[in-house]
């Protein structure tokens, strides 16, 4: 071991418990280092918990984010360590000296069982945090239905025994003997190699806004209030009530931009990125809560939804759900004396003054970087930016100015979950780099759970699990009607409700449920598989059964969401949802997986910005990588940019970042490459790759798609018929060699979305704004007189790129609106350019002659198709790469194995596509850092004596799994390739090909289940 090695220490430090900070741990844990997460708090989940549900999907937020609690919970390489915070932080990269401070709980959180009689008991009722102050807890509390760890906590602010000296009710009464009144603040230190700042944001507090009347008036709330009043286990339960008098509203206002984009009242001038796509998600939910018809109204400036799917979720809103949406300049909020209702005063888009009453107002409040999280980093000496978040450079965008220390989330600038999620993965990505050496020399090898053996003469004993879902079920289906009609089911010997059966707690009793009873099959009717079959299949798995003797009856997805107006009914189909699934199982038999060997090395497909750093991403941590370019040089769309948003300029970057690829020793460059085909499985494929008439195989465990994408060539407002118009990138070439026609130019305007949110292309291409401002603001440089227009629909400058907008107009940039059923005119006759747009303010066509027109044009997905066949991966209808999951599985995609980066994704800016690429290695890493894959489980299987041999089954497997064995005259099936889908069995004319858990006659006994009723 060398020197370096010696010193390093291969554990790292995770401070906050958000989802970004449970991402990063989660992929660092599988990679192999062991992981301390330091939570302030009682447990983890941050603010996502606290939300109702995410979009574009609607899925509920605590269902999607709970299985990741969960798991990050019960893994072996990470300590959660809740009301701790860092004190001091000594040395440096890859050894740093942590001392931290411990919390006293009060509860001993190894002897509470969570049973909640503490709180039953507690006399004393306090303002709950969690819920934002909208109803009350006892001083004895948990911090939410599925904190993870769910322990409870004694608020010493608050109990009665800190207060007078007496009471003491918890104690008495606790079975566990948890209370410990004696309990005190500890503190200790760690020896970590690296630390991932994860603390997450505070939201703004508008009480220093009195235009609002916030602290004033009951019926004026917050977005975050408003997210736990439609929350499950929010204080109404998830029903809309307005807080002065619990009466349902009817008519709801949103104000957005309440704490962002503003100087002159408070010191947050950026977009907080995220509030334009939760109001209008809150407004749809609102309407689906509602029991009466709900007038739901957004008044804002910009819309801004610039994210993956974002635009289409802001038009189904507008068009199909009614939410109606008010350009404006909000004046003042009043409240009427005899209802309470809030009169907002406002300035319409054609300047004139109007006032509407709504029942409740939302304002849509920003995010903030809270005093503790700055104390933090005044702590650590890392530097922060204006805007008091955490300072980053564009080229490395998750790195601090300390070497060793990584940020992710909201604490590196405002934004979605996504982007937190996958900034998490970077983030996980640069520390593994960093400790790569020592990868696993502290992490735990997992225990491993003797499985009992279940004989075909065992009759089945089923249990059934039914999950209320807060009210995504219970508000909808009878619950407890289901679980009584469960146990007189066949073979079914234990039922039992819950709130939430994927809570931590709700697991643990699932465990003692099977070892008590003797199960030896389990059914759970909740919500998806998708998210949650895991969760459910590890957990009877640790309590001693072969995963597989598991069914989930999606009552959710499939019954209460669809049938919320039909609650009788839905509550029979969830009836005949769980009788088929007890049918099925009682049938499933035991299934065997089979371990391979992991092929230690990736492939990178596309030589950007995103495919070398993800190749340097995999290569720092010690993996072989092949990377595959099809042109004659690396580089891609990079090669055609002056500067990043920030002003940094581009090419030291790239020509570094290529110099660094072309060098690696652990990094093989093929250009002028293509691939040809693939073949293989995740852990074990082998790619075919083609340069020149030659052919090269490629044997890797893991694979990047990066192949990017390419500015649209529109074929309006005169494009390619004139030399004076152009695209933005193009444009960047000509400022960059000064041609004359620019620096001699009097006059430019720029047209933005051009070719984007328009039916061909119903998305924001996301850089178009920004990059426009970019070149406006150089073209002001060039010639400080000349006078700049921007045409836009609405500018999107989100996060701290508003600083962008901000000097443009300071620099005397004029911006012009446009809508999108009157786009501007553009004639291109005689020696000037013609531009003609109407002004919705000054309700009259404006004529422009610009001596330079540019044309703000879409990002399209380039060579994506090929990809997609040969990884068997998923495309979007506008050709970008669909992903797993959007919040929770942002570069993985369903095939297992295989991730996204860069452009091929979504559009993005250059340092949302180097995180991107990192989080795609970080993933990658977590397979390749495995001792062994498995296999097998849910594969098809073919039965001899029925099998024909017409090969019906080898011609429609779209994975390669099936081959004729011309020696028997039959077909056979591999299962180390079979990925479970069923064609085979669906296609099969003698029914000799079955799936092993989705058998025939467990298909067939599930029809006559549903049609018995």
């Amino acid at each position: 071991m060398s020197n370096l090695s010696r010193n390093l220490v291969g554990s790292v430090m995770v401070v906050g418990g958000g989802i970004a900070g449970v991402q990063a741990a989660l992929d660092l844990a599988d990679t192999g280092y062991f992981v301390h997460m330091v939570e302030k708090s009682e447990a983890i989940g941050g603010v996502m918990s606290a939300l109702d549900k995410t979009f574009p999907t609607n899925d509920c937020s605590m269902c999607i984010l709970s299985p990741k609690l969960v798991e990050c919970g019960r893994h072996p390489n990470i300590e959660i360590l809740t009301l701790t915070e860092v004190r001091e932080v000594g040395g440096e990269a890859g050894c740093f000296s942590v001392k931290l401070r411990s919390k006293a709980r009060y509860i001993d959180a190894k002897k509470c069982i969570a049973c909640g009689v503490c709180a039953q008991k507690c006399p004393r009722k306090v303002p709950d945090a969690f819920n934002l102050g909208l109803n009350r807890r006892k001083a004895a509390y948990v911090k939410y239905p599925q904190a993870v760890p769910l322990k409870y906590a004694i608020d010493r602010e608050h109990c009665l025994y800190f207060e007078k000296g007496k009471c003491r009710a918890c104690e008495k009464f606790c079975p566990a003997g948890a209370v410990n009144f004696e309990d005190e603040d500890r503190d200790f230190s760690l020896e970590v190699g690296s630390i991932i700042l994860a603390p997450g944001f505070q939201t703004f507090d508008p009480k220093v806004f009195d235009t609002y009347n916030y602290s004033r008036f009951p019926n004026v709330i917050t977005s975050m209030e408003f997210e736990r009043v439609l929350s499950p286990s929010g204080p109404s339960r998830g029903h809309l009530a307005r807080p002065s008098d619990g009466r349902e509203p009817r008519r709801i206002a949103w104000l957005q931009c309440v704490g962002s984009r503003e100087l002159n009242r408070c010191d947050n001038a950026y977009c907080s990125a995220v509030c334009c796509m939760y109001a209008v998600k809150e407004a749809v939910i609102a309407k689906e809560h509602s029991r009466e018809p709900l007038d739901a109204t957004i008044f804002f400036m910009d819309m801004r939804t610039s994210g993956k799917d974002f635009e289409k979720y802001y038009q189904r809103a507008r068009e199909e759900q009614g939410i109606r949406f008010v350009r404006s300049r909000v004046h003042s909020v009043e409240q009427t004396r005899e209802s309470g209702n809030c009169l907002i005063r406002y300035a319409a888009d054609d300047g004139l003054p109007r006032e509407e009453e709504f029942d409740l107002v939302v304002l849509s409040v920003g995010l903030e970087t809270s005093p503790q999280v700055l104390e933090l980093a005044r702590r650590m000496k890392i530097e922060i930016d204006e805007a008091r978040f955490a300072a980053t450079a564009p080229f490395a965008p998750v790195s601090t100015s300390v070497p060793g220390i990584f940020v992710c989330g909201a604490f590196q600038g405002p934004k979605d979950i996504p982007q937190s999620v996958i900034e998490a993965s970077a983030a996980a990505a640069e520390a593994a780099s960093l400790l790569a050496p020592v990868r696993g020399a502290v992490a735990r090898k997992p225990g491993e759970t003797a499985e009992s053996e279940i004989s075909d003469q065992e009759p089945p004993r089923i249990g059934v699990f039914v999950c209320h879902c807060g009210i995504n079920i219970g508000a909808v289906v009878d619950v407890p009607a289901v679980k009584d009609y469960a146990g007189t089911l066949s073979d079914v010997v234990y039922v039992e409700e819950s709130l939430f059966t994927c809570s931590q707690d709700a697991q643990d009793r699932m465990k003692e449920a099977i070892r008590e009873h003797g199960l030896n099959r389990v059914v759970v009717a909740s919500c998806s598989p998708r998210t949650h079959e895991p969760l459910f299949q590890q957990t009877i798995r640790e309590a001693g059964l072969n995963k597989y003797l598991f069914e989930l009856a999606n009552i959710r997805d499939q019954n209460s969401w669809v049938h919320q107006d039909f609650p009788e009914a839905a509550t029979i189909k969830a009836k005949d949802l769980v009788r088929m699934a007890v049918a099925k199982v009682a049938l499933q038999k035991p299934l065997e997986e089979i371990r391979l060997n992991v092929t230690r090395s990736g492939l990178v497909l596309g030589g950007g910005v995103a495919g070398m750093e993800a190749a340097l991403a995999l290569g720092g941590q010690g993996f072989p990588v092949t990377l595959v370019e099809r042109g004659d040089d690396l580089g891609g769309n990079a090669r055609k940019l002056l500067t990043a948003w920030n002003g940094d300029p581009v090419r030291p970057y790239l020509d570094s970042l290529v110099e660094r690829v072309e060098n690696h020793p652990l990094i093989t460059v093929r250009k002028k490459a293509v691939l040809k085909e693939v073949r293989g499985f995740v852990g074990n494929f082998c790619s075919v790759l083609e340069s020149g008439g030659d052919s090269e195989e490629v044997h890797h465990g893991v694979a990047v798609v990066a192949t990017g994408g390419q500015p649209h060539k529109p074929d309006e407002y005169g494009y390619g018929t004139d030399g004076r118009i152009y695209l933005n990138t193009e444009l960047d070439e000509a400022v960059s060699n000064r041609r004359r026609s620019f620096v001699d130019a009097r006059s430019a305007v720029f047209i933005q979305c051009v070719g984007s949110r328009e039916p061909a292309r119903p998305y924001c291409s996301r850089v178009c704004c920004s990059h426009s401002i970019e070149n406006a603001i150089r073209l002001k440089e060039i010639n400080p007189a000349m006078d700049v227009v921007i045409l836009y629909r609405d500018i999107r400058t989100y996060g701290l790129r508003e600083n962008l907008y901000r000097e443009a107009r300071r620099r005397g940039v004029l911006f012009i609106r446009f809508d999108a059923d009157r786009k501007p005119e553009v004639e291109t006759g005689g020696d000037s350019l013609q531009v003609t747009v109407f002004d919705p303010i000054l309700q009259r066509r404006i004529v422009l002659h610009p001596d330079v027109l540019t044309l703000a044009s879409a990002i399209e997905p380039r060579e994506s198709e090929g990809p997609a066949k040969l990884f068997k991966v998923p495309r979007n209808p506008e050709g970008f790469f669909l992903e797993a999951h959007m919040k929770l599985r942002p570069v993985d995609f369903a095939t297992e194995g295989v991730f996204v980066a860069g452009l091929a994704h979504w559009p993005k800016p250059l340092e949302e596509s180097i995180a991107q690429a990192k989080a795609a290695a970080a993933r990658a890493a977590t397979v390749l850092a495995r001792d062994f894959i498995v296999a097998g489980g849910v594969t098809a299987v073919v039965e001899k004596d029925r099998c024909s041999g017409c090969r019906a089954c080898v011609e429609c497997c779209p994975f390669g799994a099936i081959s004729y064995l011309e020696r028997e005259g039959r077909c056979d099936v591999n299962q180390a390739l079979c990925k479970g889908c069923g064609t085979c069995a669906s296609a099969c004319p003698s029914e000799a090909v079955s799936l092993m858990g989705f058998s025939n006659p467990q298909i067939y006994r599930q029809i006559d289940e549903a049609l018995s009723a």
